[in-house]
């Protein structure tokens, strides 16, 4: 199988790479194809592998006595595990699963730090996607705590929508109130509030965006800082 190319990488935390360190990473980068629900990362396991996701993303969640619930997303702009690995651990208590299905390209852990020891600007990169993801979940508690079951959806619908594709996201309603951390009556009010103001369509399992202007107004402040963090520290750097 060839190398992948920076030039080609949908992924864009190595196209934000200087070349000599995306040079550091690219013997070492294996595509795979990935599955929903996929386990990339276990709770409580050491993390042999990290993933840089060019199409789909993945979840990560906290579990408790009353379930699971997701406290952040990464797609084609960040690295799968890498928060544990840059602080110093070898595994993490939360889960990172695949949400939504595509093409990851893997490293080994021993190859990427092997890569941080040589390169201060890989390194100073990847704190820097890690402090975007401390706002990510930061923000994502904040508007846990002050806002509606509406706002909320609309506001992942939007973080879901930045990863995708197209329009279209696989969900079940037992799947979103999980991410939500709400009942699944709760999500489905929600679903069918967003279907009423024609800003989703839901069938069968599957939900498309058909107004992402307005949601991005439903969602107020809701939306949109770690998205400007990301861009300030990433691709502004």
């Amino acid at each position: 199988m060839s190398q992948p190319q920076q030039a080609t990488v949908r992924n864009r935390l190595l196209k934000a790479l200087p070349p000599a360190d995306f040079a550091l990473l690219q013997p070492h980068l294996e595509l795979i194809a990935t599955e929903l629900r996929l386990p990339l990362i276990k709770p409580n396991e050491q993390v042999k592998q990290l993933y840089f996701p060019e199409s789909g993303f993945s979840s990560i969640t906290t579990s408790g006595s009353d379930g699971r619930v997701e406290i952040g997303i990464i797609g084609r702009e960040g690295l799968v595990g890498a928060i544990p690995l840059l602080l110093g651990s070898d595994r993490t208590p939360h889960d990172h699963f695949v949400q939504s299905p595509g093409e990851m390209l893997a490293i080994g852990t021993e190859a990427l730090c092997a890569a941080l020891d040589r390169s201060a600007s890989l390194h100073k990169l990847l704190l820097r996607f890690a402090q975007v993801q401390h706002v990510q979940t930061a923000q994502t508690a904040f508007v846990n705590a002050t806002y509606q079951i509406e706002v909320r959806l609309a506001r992942w619908l939007l973080m879901c929508h930045d990863r995708l594709d197209g329009d279209e996201l696989r969900l079940t309603h037992d799947f979103l109130s999980m991410m939500l951390g709400v009942q699944r009556s709760s999500a489905t009010l929600a679903v069918q509030a967003l279907e009423g103001h024609r800003l989703i369509k839901a069938l069968r399992g599957r939900l498309t965006i058909l107004n992402r202007d307005a949601m991005v107004a439903l969602a107020d402040d809701g939306y949109g800082l770690p998205e400007a963090e990301y861009a300030r520290l990433i691709e502004g750097a």
